[in-house]
C-alpha cells in the first residue's frame, strides 16, 4: 500500500499536473504549426521552386515487377520533417524572444514601494507621538 500512496502523492504534485497540460498544449500547438506549414508554407514554397512537392520526392533504387512492388529511397518525406521542424523551432523561438522581451520591459519598471507593514505603521505613529 506503501508504493500506491508513494505514487498518488508523486502524481498530484503541482508540477507534474503542470507538466501534462504543457504536454497536451504542446501536442495540440504542434498540430497547428504542422497545419500551417503543410497547407500555408509549403504550397508556395513549392510554386517557387517548379512545383515540387517534397513528399513525393523519391529515388528508385529497384524497378517495380509484377511479383515484387519497387524499392524506393523516400528521401521527400524527411525533407518535409526537417522542414516542419525547423519552422516549429523557429516558431516557438520567436515566441520565447517576445516573452522574454515582455519580461525584461516588466524588470525596468520601477516598481512602487511597498505598502508598509502594520509594525512599521504603528512605530511611525510611536514616534510621531514621541516628538509631540
Amino acid at each position: 500500500m506503501k508504493l500506491v500512496d508513494e505514487f498518488k502523492a508523486f502524481a498530484m504534485k503541482g508540477n507534474v499536473v503542470d507538466m501534462a497540460v504543457g504536454i497536451i498544449i504542446g501536442a495540440a500547438f504542434g498540430k497547428i504549426i504542422s497545419s500551417v506549414v503543410s497547407d500555408i508554407i509549403m504550397p508556395p514554397l513549392g510554386l517557387i521552386i517548379g512545383g515540387v512537392n517534397f513528399t513525393d520526392l523519391k529515388l528508385v533504387m529497384k524497378a517495380a515487377t509484377d511479383t515484387h512492388p519497387a524499392v524506393t529511397w523516400n528521401f521527400g518525406n524527411f525533407l518535409q520533417v526537417t522542414f516542419d521542424f525547423l519552422i516549429v523551432a523557429f516558431a516557438v523561438f520567436v515566441i520565447i524572444k517576445a516573452i522574454n522581451a515582455a519580461k525584461k520591459k516588466e524588470e525596468t519598471a520601477p516598481a512602487a514601494p511597498p505598502a508598509p507593514s502594520k509594525e512599521e505603521i504603528l512605530l511611525t505613529e510611536i514616534r510621531d507621538l514621541l516628538k509631540k
